[in-house]
């Protein structure tokens, strides 16, 4: 018998899921007590199930080609506009880096039985620069030993420890311990309301007085992100009108299940006050086993997240910067970028990469506040990373009109109205989002809001602008054929 070659609607929620689970995230939702679930459910289905609905029919459409979201805008625009998306969707990777580098290196620190390195921005810094290199020299080797490591990393390193998680919670509040939701200061006033008789009861959704109140949706929906990566599976279904829909519905109840039950798991352990961005998670699992006499197990737990957060930027480290490559093979990018080593891989894009992730890096060391400079780099992150989803929203709608005939194996129903009605609901949802990064949370002490901003708003421009240099610049001197070694 022929072996089936289909894969399932669960195997495939569950790929997408494992793409887009990270439990680095948890603190940060935990910080905004039960107006979380305001800010998951705008993640979930106005981000993640528009972004999956049309990159399967964007995945779909050219899945007999490489390129991903180049392709896609390059069909619907100009190779121009094309480099840029790829271009983003790869730097954000590069700044997304130092931020799970950074949780890594907190989680070391409670490995080793030193909590206080955590926040030691010269650590944190260090840290990540000198496991980003390793991890490059491994990629270069081309070694498929690693594929072993980053499998297993999901579920040893994100779903084990976010399952003890919620189940501490379980075990607190039913041994009658105080929950820490019971106890949020009155001057947070984005997550509470104080009544007339001056008792404190957390908002289910935020109070907003201004766009720093809800500063920390963009780095929330930053957790959802990627989910178009797993987009050009969908042809490998049976029936894929029917089942890829299902299977994204279900991707998305599983994120929103886990992420929610962890960060409510977190709100409840850990006080306030001591939910930090960068090492809240490990605060968690340190106040329940030290209560119960097991502090031991606070080292196991930060040596397994630790493997899942390094497995993760193994897994990653040589993907996005493919679809560069890509690229550089058809004479977008300059010609020593196309340059390969014995083993395949690319060399001087990883080498670039490296550079980039060691000064970004750096904003550890040189910031007063780690929790700070983790939230800069992630929301900077996701502005670059928000822009590419725009400009994939806008290529589902346009190739509707300029390529109708177009076979795609998946299709959003509704014809061209519903296209726009996905597209444009997770255009504006993003639009919104991408918007709300240049704002500084006001729940971090980010010093001046000015400077915070200004260096957002610089850090995006200049990312911006490079692939519109490089396409310019490269337009001019015409293609040139690929260097190998």
């Amino acid at each position: 018998m022929a072996k089936n070659k289909h894969i399932t609607t669960t195997q495939l929620a569950l790929m997408t899921a494992a793409a887009v689970i990270s439990l680095r995230g948890l603190p940060m939702m935990a910080q905004e007590e039960l107006t979380m679930f305001f800010y998951i459910f705008f993640a979930t289905f106005l981000f993640l199930v528009p972004a999956a609905l049309v990159g399967a029919e964007l995945g779909s459409a050219f899945a007999d080609r490489g390129g991903g979201v180049y392709t896609w805008v390059k069909e619907a625009f100009n190779s121009h506009l094309g480099f840029t998306a790829i271009f983003l969707q790869w730097i954000q990777n590069v700044v997304w880096y130092p931020t799970v580098l950074g949780f890594a290196a907190a989680s070391i620190a409670y490995l080793i039985g030193m909590p206080q390195l955590a926040q030691n921005g010269l650590y944190v810094g260090l840290f990540s620069i000198a496991m980003y290199w390793c991890a490059t020299l491994v990629t270069l080797r081309g070694t498929s030993a690693i594929s072993g490591i980053t499998s297993k990393g999901f579920l040893i390193g994100t779903v084990l420890p976010g399952i003890v998680v919620i189940v501490m919670a379980i075990v607190w509040m039913a041994g009658g311990n105080p929950i820490a939701l019971e106890d949020i200061p009155a001057s947070v006033s984005q997550v509470v309301n104080v009544d007339a008789m001056q008792h404190v009861h957390p908002r289910l959704f935020p109070h907003i007085s201004g766009m720093s109140d809800i500063a920390f949706l963009a780095g929330i929906l930053l957790l959802f992100a990627g989910v178009e990566v797993h987009a050009v599976h969908a042809p490998e279904l049976k029936t894929p009108q029917k089942q890829f829909p299902r299977a994204m519905f279900l991707a998305a109840l599983i994120s929103f299940t886990l992420f929610t039950l962890g960060a409510l798991a977190v709100a409840i352990i850990t006080p306030y006050d001591q939910i930090n961005l960068q090492s809240g998670l490990f605060t968690t699992f340190q106040i329940v086993f030290d209560r119960y006499h097991v502090g031991w197990l606070s080292n196991v737990m930060g040596l397994l997240v630790a493997f899942g957060a390094l497995a993760g930027v193994m897994s990653w480290i040589s993907g996005p910067s493919r679809g560069l490559l890509w690229t550089a093979k058809e004479g977008v990018l300059p010609c020593f970028l196309q340059k390969t080593n014995r083993n395949g891989v690319q060399v001087n894009i990883l080498i670039i990469q490296g550079c980039i992730v060691t000064l970004l890096s750096s904003f550890y060391i040189f910031m007063n506040d780690v929790s700070v400079a983790f939230f800069l780099l992630s929301a900077l992150t996701i502005g670059l990373y928000l822009i590419m989803y725009m400009m994939m929203y806008a290529a589902g709608i346009r190739l509707r009109y300029t390529q109708p005939q177009l076979e795609r194996s998946y299709r959003i129903p509704g014809g061209n109205a519903g296209m726009w009605g996905v597209a444009g609901i997770g255009f504006l949802a993003v639009l919104f989002a991408f918007i709300v990064t240049f704002f500084p949370p006001s729940q971090l002490p980010v010093g001046s809001p000015a400077t915070y901003t200004w260096l957002v708003v610089i850090g995006t421009v200049v990312f911006l602008a490079i692939p519109l240099i490089i396409t310019a610049v490269m337009g001019r001197r015409g293609a040139k054929k690929p260097e190998t070694k």
